[in-house]
């Protein structure tokens, strides 16, 4: 059993409560739109991070981090990147390489807008939580927690950090 903390399109900004709301997770996973490498390493003294940069990231995020990542936690096929779209309305390219690599996870951001949707096409659950950093039109900055227990993923907790 494993619990993941989640989060998307800090641009740069930290708030403390990043780590207050993680603290318990086996892993975080950012999604992109880092916009500081300082991001990524402040949350590594929280627990091990994956992360992909996103549109907006350049320099040492963009030299240190991929496009997309792809792995198993807990036997579930998991695919992060930063614009992946949703069900029913995937970017270009993506549908096929979820059905593909048979995806259990979809996790994405670039939207600033929190989703957590089920495709059954797919069979496969997709995350967008939403932007957690101050830049964008978002109203509430959000992150998510999650528990993946073999292939039972439960648990799911929408923060809001206002």
């Amino acid at each position: 059993m494993k619990k993941i903390g989640i989060l998307s399109d800090t641009h740069g900004y930290w708030d403390d409560r990043y780590a207050e709301y993680f603290k318990d997770c086996d892993e975080i996973w950012h999604a992109g739109d880092v916009g500081d490498i300082a991001i990524i390493e402040r949350l590594e003294d929280i627990a091990p991070v994956r992360a992909v940069k996103g549109n907006i990231d350049h320099g040492e995020v963009a030299r240190k981090l991929n496009t997309t990542e792809e792995f198993a936690i807990e036997g579930v096929r998991v695919f992060l990147t930063h614009i992946g779209g949703y069900p029913k309305k995937w970017a270009p390219g993506i549908k096929a390489q979820l059905r593909e690599h048979r995806i259990g996870l979809m996790v994405d951001g670039h939207s600033h807008i929190l989703k957590v949707m089920y495709d059954p096409e797919l069979q496969l659950l997709h995350i967008n939580p939403g932007a957690a950093g101050q830049q964008g039109w978002h109203r509430k900055r959000t992150l998510i927690r999650l528990t993946i227990d073999g292939a039972d993923m439960k648990d799911c907790e929408v923060i809001e950090l206002g």
